[in-house]
Formats: structure tokens, sequence, C-alpha cells
């Protein structure tokens, strides 16, 4: 077994030992008790895990925030093995505000004055021109500015001169950190739940000074038809990652639904589903 395939065995123990439980005692939790499809394939799911699951939920954290949790883990662990690839100061984090951080320290001003001595009408009239900016992504990969030192690798290239004097990459230019990735964690997806992941990726297209950071949705949802109301479509969300897509491929084959098989190679074949082993990559290019 290779050492990524080891890591993500490791983490499929974590979801399933931890966050996995039967409902009603027969049924996985991440599975919608109202419809069949949902039930059926995410039996099938849990036995090709191949780990034991809890039979009642764990108590003092929610499922949301554990699968959160155990994702940024998992990708900060899988992303140290790839420096060579791509360098950097990085950090993995979750429920951070973006405005903390470039493309978007500017939206910390716009919050300001919004909370500033302006009237009611005027920060209402504000606000509806605006809309809802602030975004606080379930995970953030962040990437620190570089010091001259840094830049200037074996060679005498920028020596603590003037220029480049706008760039952040310069830490001597600016001090916050890049927003590089915002990662959207749902368990499970529900037509709720899809419109908040798309508004939360035009927010982040529409709102920034700079470049696009990647932005993805990580899910555990067991039906294709549900992940389709994400992942179909272009412009906002870069891919859709889920947490066993070849696992769930065999579960919805072994269910024998057509129409979610078709459902699942549509977005697998047209490269808008993948697995949560090629995030990590992913962010790396």
């Amino acid at each position: 077994m290779s050492k990524i395939e080891d890591m993500r065995q490791g983490y499929h123990r974590k979801v399933a030992t931890s966050l996995i439980f039967m409902k009603k005692g027969k049924i996985p939790s991440m599975a919608d008790v109202s419809s069949k499809g949902s039930t059926n394939i995410s039996r099938h799911l849990v036995k090709t895990l191949g780990f034991k699951v809890r039979k009642k939920p764990s108590e003092g954290q929610t499922t949301g925030k554990g699968f959160e949790d155990l994702t940024r883990d998992f990708l900060q662990e899988v992303f140290k093995y790839l420096q060579h690839v791509r360098p950097g100061g990085w950090r993995f984090s979750v429920h951070e505000d973006i405005s903390a951080f470039t493309p978007y320290k500017h939206l910390a001003d716009l919050t300001a004055i919004l909370k500033s001595g302006l009237s009611k009408d005027t920060r209402t009239n504000l606000k509806s021109l605006l809309g809802d900016y602030l975004v606080t992504p379930d995970i953030v990969v962040l990437r620190r500015p570089l010091d001259d030192s840094e830049l200037d690798g074996k060679g005498d290239f920028i020596g603590g001169g003037t220029y480049p004097h706008h760039t952040p990459l310069r830490k001597k230019n600016s001090q916050s950190e890049f927003l590089h990735a915002s990662i959207s964690c749902k368990w499970t997806i529900r037509s709720d739940r899809a419109q908040n992941a798309r508004t939360e990726a035009l927010n982040l297209i529409r709102n920034r000074k700079g470049n696009t950071p990647h932005i993805s949705v990580v899910t555990a949802e067991p039906l294709p038809s549900r992940i389709a109301s994400v992942a179909l479509g272009t412009g906002d969300i870069d891919c859709v990652y889920h947490f066993a897509l070849p696992e769930l491929q065999m579960a919805v084959k072994e269910v024998g639904n057509e129409t979610e098989q078709e459902q699942l190679e549509m977005m697998t074949n047209g490269r808008k589903l993948r697995d949560i082993a090629d995030l990590p990559f992913d962010l790396a290019i």
C-alpha cells in the first residue's frame, strides 16, 4: 500500500468510527431516511468502507464540525509531502474570516465603514449595494508572504531593494497571508446547502482584489443526484470532492440504480467530481 493510500484509509477510519452512526439502528447517518435510494446506497457505502461504525452519535461534537476537522487534518498531512511540488509556508485552518487575508483585506475596511456612525438608511443602502460579502469558509488554505532572502534564492535577486514594491508575495509589501483555497465541507447535501455553497463561491469571486482562490466542496453525500446540484455548472465551484468516491461508485453499482449511475458517470467523466485524495494534489497546481 502506498503512503497516500494509507493516509486515505486512515482518514476513512476516523470518519467511519467517529462520525458515522446508525440511525434507527440500521440506517447510516449520512442517509436521508425518507429516501430509499439514499438509504440503500449509504448502507452499501459503509459496508464497502469496511469499518465498524457507532450505534449512537458521539457526544460533545457535531458531525459537521468533526467532518471539517478530519478533512482539514487529512489535507494538511498529505500536503506536507508535496512541499517539493508547491514549496511555501502553508497553513490549514477552519472558520477564519476571509477579510484577514489577501486578496480580501479591503472587506475589513468596508465592515468598519458599515459599523461607523452612518445613518440607518445609509447603512441599509450600502448593504443592499454590496450584498452579503463576508465569508467564513469551513476550511481555508493559507500561504504566508516571503522574506527577501527567500525570494532571492541562491542569487542577489532583490537584495533588499525598492522593487517590486506592490506585490503582496513580498513580505516587505504585505504582512497578510494569501487565501490560497476555500473549501466548503458538506456532510450531506440538501437544496439549501447546495445554494449556500454556490453563494459563498460567488462572493469569493466577486469581492476579490487579486487572484481567485481554489474554491471546492467536500461531501459525504450518498446520492449522486444531490451531489450534481452542486457539482454541475461552471463559473463558481472548481470541483466537488467526495470523501470516498470509488467506494461510492461501487455502492451505486451494487444498488443498481441506473439513473444515479449515469449521474455519477457524467460528473466524474466531466471532471466535476473527484475523490478526496485528489484534492491536495489539485491544491498544488
